[in-house]
């Protein structure tokens, strides 16, 4: 048995997403969501479920943050619903919003816990959708304003800031294969929206660092590319070049771009974009779940998630474990992506989303013994030490999620809390998962 031991400071977090835990969807003056809209619309999540309710957290702060202060995290990652700041996505900030999320950080510091808001975790005023959505020019704009205007009233008391979770989702779930809200197809429209988002994250960046912002990174879910070369090269670009490239270095992938012709001529960049979204950052956040395997065929179409990767197939190697979303278990490649972008970017990371969904719920003495995840957080977990060790700057590690909750198109059948939600009743039960993880956080290490 071997304890590894982390350095000094470095920071144990778990996270949330505004429509996923908050609820009152239609109090205080919040607007509606592209994700309201979606959720409603039949067919699109699971048995038609919503975040209208979700955990309830909104009416439920001073327990949540109670719970989170028992596990003894230093950091909080929450996102900040921009429909209850700007209701129609622009103009005037909605007082009753800023309130709820001023009482959230307060009570965050009050019980020794780093807020790490998040200004964009894919709920986008319905408004701005009908104006265009991501794959417009406005949106961009009006999310540096929006920006503007969390940062004056939280900056004060805010450790780090994320200016947008997963873009990849967002532009291809939601305008490329319209699994996400608001459900389009249209696959120029969802290459727009990567050169938009990523305009707006640096706009968003100039306007937190007006404000008094200390800290300010955004979140990117890369995919850890495993297999043929070329694949892997062609994957690579359409999934993490297409944003790495821009924000760390100021110029998109000369091969993305000529493999994306047949769909757009990249005529929406502009002179100047590139600088505005080439910000100094201080570290980039990482999501991680499990890597992914291509190889040519010539026969494979093109995926509606990645306009450019005509004859390029997925698959997955024989041997491995799953967790409930159907995703391979593998640790090693959170490893290999840290220090791949140790190496590629010498930028210092975060780990900020890292879990598994399994089904587990409590036994006949009332406690939830999910061992499959207790397994899975070890092992990332030392897989965040051994890319420490191969050199990585890696700050900190933050677990998804701090409870069950509304999946987007999964609805409420896929659980990755390491809190069970009992969502007839709201109670919050601690699983076997949340007790490892407190003492993961209390040792500022594990045994392996």
């Amino acid at each position: 048995m071997t304890q590894l031991t982390f350095p000094e400071g470095f920071l144990w977090g778990t996270a949330t997403a505004s429509y996923q835990i908050e609820g009152a969807a239609n109090e205080d003056g919040r607007g509606p969501s592209i994700w309201d809209t979606f959720s409603a619309t039949p067919g699109k999540t699971w048995r038609g479920q919503s975040g209208a309710v979700a955990c309830d957290h909104y009416h439920r702060l001073d327990e949540d943050v109670a719970l989170m202060a028992s596990l003894g995290v230093d950091t909080y990652r929450f996102s900040i619903a921009w429909p209850r700041i700007q209701p129609d996505g622009s103009g005037p900030a909605n007082p009753a919003g800023l309130d709820f999320y001023d009482r959230l950080v307060d009570k965050l510091v009050a019980a020794g816990i780093k807020p790490m808001p998040t200004l964009y975790h894919w709920d986008l005023p319905q408004s701005l959708e009908d104006r265009g959505g991501w794959p417009a020019r406005e949106t961009a704009e009006r999310f540096g304003e929006y920006a503007a205007i969390v940062g004056a009233r939280l900056s004060d008391r805010v450790h780090t800031w994320w200016t947008l979770n997963e873009p990849w989702c967002a532009a291809y779930l939601g305008y490329g294969n319209g699994h996400h809200a608001p459900g389009r197809t249209e696959p120029a429209a969802a290459l727009a929206a990567v050169h938009h988002l990523n305009l707006g994250h640096g706009l968003a960046v100039q306007a937190l660092r007006a404000a008094g912002a200390d800290q300010v990174s955004i979140v990117l879910n890369p995919t850890h590319c495993r297999g043929d070369e070329e694949a892997v090269r062609i994957v690579d670009g359409i999934a993490n070049r297409v944003f790495f490239d821009p924000i760390l270095r100021g110029e998109y992938p000369a091969d993305v771009i000529e493999r994306t012709r047949r769909h757009t001529d990249w005529s929406f960049v502009q002179d100047g974009d590139l600088a505005q979204i080439n910000q100094p950052i201080d570290l980039l956040g990482v999501n991680y779940y499990s890597p992914s395997w291509f190889r040519m065929n010539p026969e494979e179409p093109e995926s509606p998630v990645g306009p450019g990767t005509v004859g390029v197939e997925g698959w997955t190697p024989e041997g491995l474990e799953f967790t409930d979303m159907g995703w391979a278990i593998d640790a090693t490649g959170l490893t290999d992506l840290l220090v791949r972008i140790h190496k590629d970017y010498g930028v210092a990371t975060m780990v900020t989303e890292n879990g598994a969904a399994y089904p587990t719920g409590p036994g006949a003495d009332g406690e939830i013994d999910d061992v499959e995840r207790v397994a899975y957080l070890r092992s990332h977990i030392a897989a965040v030490h051994d890319a420490i060790e191969a050199g990585a700057d890696v700050r900190g590690y933050t677990a998804w999620s701090l409870m069950d909750n509304f999946e987007w198109a999964f609805g409420y059948d896929k659980r990755f809390g390491i809190v069970h939600v009992d969502y007839a009743t709201q109670q919050r039960t601690p699983k076997a998962s949340a007790k490892y993880y407190s003492k993961v956080i209390g040792a500022n290490g594990l045994d392996r």
